[in-house]
């Protein structure tokens, strides 16, 4: 029953955090001190492994958008009759190239971080993920929000969908993502407010970050699931299950309620709160809870 509850408690975390730019691994952090899994590989594993969880939510709320065979997509141009008896293969004949082009965006933009990842992953764990980096990262990059906000209120943005940006801009969004490879960071704050520095709306950004956010977070997952292993118990199966669900479910409501609320806000409060969290992730690295 305690290991449920812990599993509860940090699934929850997980899903409300993974997609909003305050980092996942500020939160992680702190309810390290207090809730932690045995043993420590398990634990490393189950905090990799139910972030799947939070990538299947953007591929459920979004899957239209990123299938390019979609029923909602071909039916309008082949008819119902037609799009039933035609195969797969048929269908991708007539593939919807708008969301070609996004699934291009969404590859290019992955392969920065996809490449320096794999380089530095080993270095980083080794060298950065440490309580003071990541505190020291969440207050920075709060100023920097709460900086770009105040400059860019009430500007117009040179970008107001994903499928205005260009090539050479999502090249750029991803080196941005890439600067989220410093703990504390966050990956969503560091592709939203690049995507926004390089004139995308705070929509098209967010947006493109989750969309982002699917091979990034696979390949992320996958390196490290090699790394750890997969030798487990049955419980212990049971316990990233339910922890994957639960982050599944709590990350689709976090992105449905996100991009409703910056239709009409901004992310200073979030910068606000980074700042809050990054000097209490260094209290408690200073004090020794």
């Amino acid at each position: 029953m305690i290991d449920i509850i812990k599993v509860v408690i940090l699934s929850i975390v997980e899903g409300l955090t993974e997609f909003l730019p305050i980092s996942s691994t500020g939160h992680l952090i702190i309810i390290d001190r207090f809730l932690k899994l045995s043993p420590k590989a398990f634990s490393n594993a189950f905090s990799v492994i139910i972030q799947l969880g939070a990538i299947l939510s953007v591929v459920y709320l979004y899957f239209d958008d990123l299938n390019p065979i979609a029923k909602s997509k071909l039916v309008p141009r082949l008819g119902e009759e037609n799009f039933k008896a035609m195969s797969l293969k048929e269908k991708f004949k007539f593939r919807d190239l708008k969301t070609m082009r996004l699934l291009a965006k969404i590859i290019v933009g992955f392969l920065p971080a996809a490449v320096l990842g794999f380089l530095f992953d080993d270095l980083i764990d080794k060298y950065l993920f440490n309580e003071i980096t990541v505190s020291v990262a969440l207050v920075f990059y709060g100023i920097i929000i709460i900086i770009i906000e105040s400059v860019y209120k009430n500007k117009a943005f040179k970008y107001e969908t994903i499928d205005d940006i260009d090539m050479k801009t999502i090249v750029l969004i991803g080196f941005f993502q890439c600067l989220a490879m410093v703990p504390g960071t966050s990956r969503s704050a560091a592709t939203i407010i690049g995507a926004m520095l390089l004139g995308a709306s705070r929509t098209s950004a967010a947006k493109f970050s989750f969309y982002l956010a699917i091979p990034t977070m696979l390949g992320a997952s996958a390196l490290k699931v090699l790394k750890i292993g997969l030798s487990f118990s049955i419980w212990q199966w049971f316990l990233i299950l339910l922890g994957s669900v639960l982050s599944f479910v709590v990350a689709l409501i976090v992105i449905r309620k996100f991009i409703s609320y910056i239709r009409n806000n901004d992310f200073r409060y979030f910068g606000v709160y980074r700042i809050i969290l990054g000097i209490l992730v260094l209290s408690i690295s200073f004090f020794k809870f």
